[in-house]
């Protein structure tokens, strides 16, 4: 057996030697082949390896968790530096620090001597020469602490939009439209930290003609609330839309109508909102404290007093209060509409939620409003209504997220 098997060996080896060319003619396709199969297999593993970690370093749905969700804190912060500074307006503590610096006032005074420093400086502008001649250095702490503490909240507001913007940025978080938007916000923050100077500075000018209680100019108090609502809005809205799955609704004539509803009603919250910073900035909550009345008339005698009648708007105290009267009212109205028309139509369950919220808080901030102007404007329960206002607002933007067209 041995001696056959290398006979075979021998006589296969002979042929192999005749015919190596052939073989090797017929053998280099197949040889050819697996080796662009094996540098095809290498590209498609270098192309996979690269495509994600591409993919890992664009936006996806776990990354705009992440900024939905700060986005979502940095709208709370905004809720607390709006509310602390109606403590402040209605505590009168807005005008005790008499300059603006970035840094340098982050540290209070410490000691005696720079207490009594900066309470001389205070002594120099007419809110002390008016209203507050007899205060202690004791009064003063206080009032000095609140606005020190709303100016501190502010400065954390703006380091929690642009510290986190810059780690996100770098992290490929945002996506071009997302860029934009963040820095829009970003500067916002920014332009509303210098609004806020320029309206303490219109509350520490001498006005040699006037002896009426200082006070910052309403027009530049409605202006920094106004923005300080922008930038909340946007935030809230850019937030819900990054963590709040798309309500996948049927675009009928019926849901246009929904949502044009909604969005009116969203303007009249804010515009309510905003007038009231006409109403803290001329203490016109104090002129007429009865209701439905105005007193013992429905229109005040002096609801026009001022030439040209559109000053009434924006200076007569009597005016402001009854056109935020008009506007709570009217807007409690248009909810209580969008809730009606709501109830006909087949809406998911978060949808309808979102409206049963927004409509109750209604009532309830009625019913603030009320209260707080009965009782002449307790100071707890002003700066309760003035949240109320903030909650109110952030549900109708939680209606308007849920009611969104789904992106094409």
């Amino acid at each position: 057996m041995l001696l056959s098997s290398l006979r075979t060996l021998v006589s296969s080896g002979c042929r192999t030697s005749g015919k190596g060319l052939q073989l090797s003619i017929t053998q280099r396709p197949v040889l050819r082949q697996w080796v662009a199969r094996r540098g095809h297999t290498t590209i498609v593993a270098e192309a996979g390896s690269t495509s994600s970690s591409v993919a890992a370093s664009v936006p996806n749905a776990a990354t705009n968790r992440i900024v939905g969700r700060w986005l979502l804190g940095c709208s709370g912060l905004v809720v607390g530096a709006v509310v602390l500074g109606g403590v402040t307006r209605l505590t009168e503590s807005g005008l005790s620090m008499v300059d603006w610096h970035l840094v340098k006032e982050m540290k209070p005074p410490q000691t005696q001597a720079e207490w009594e420093a900066e309470f001389q400086k205070y002594q120099q502008f007419p809110e002390f020469k008016i209203m507050n001649h007899s205060m202690t250095l004791t009064e003063f702490k206080f009032i000095f602490y609140m606005e020190w503490g709303h100016r501190m909240w502010g400065r954390l507001v703006g380091l929690a939009y642009i510290l986190p913007t810059v780690y996100f940025w770098r992290k490929g978080y945002f996506s071009r439209p997302m860029k934009g938007c963040v820095l829009g916000l970003c500067s916002f923050v920014c332009f509303q930290g210098l609004l806020g100077w320029y309206m303490v500075k219109s509350g520490l000018e001498e006005k040699p003609d006037s002896y009426d209680v200082p006070r910052v100019s309403q027009y530049r108090l409605a202006a920094h609330l106004g923005s300080a609502l922008v930038l909340y809005c946007a935030s809230l809205w850019t937030g819900l839309s990054l963590i709040l799955p798309t309500n996948k609704l049927p675009n009928t004539h019926q849901l246009m109508q929904l949502r044009r509803v909604a969005k009116g009603t969203g303007g009249l919250v804010f515009l309510t909102a905003l007038s009231g910073a006409f109403v803290a900035g001329l203490d016109a909550g104090l002129v007429y404290n009865s209701f439905p009345k105005m007193g013992e008339r429905w229109l005040p005698d002096d609801l026009l007093a001022f030439s040209p009648t559109l000053k009434n708007f924006f200076e007569n105290p009597t005016t402001v209060q009854f056109d935020h009267r008009i506007l709570g009212i009217s807007t409690m109205l248009a909810i209580t509409g969008l809730y009606l028309f709501s109830r006909r139509m087949h809406l998911p369950r978060r949808a309808k939620i979102a409206i049963g919220c927004l409509t109750a808080m209604a009532y309830a901030q009625v019913g603030l409003g009320i209260s707080t102007l009965l009782l002449y404007v307790p100071t707890p329960l002003a700066a309760t209504h003035q949240s109320g206002s903030l909650a109110l607002l952030s549900l109708a933007i939680w209606v308007l997220t849920e009611l969104r067209r789904v992106a094409k």
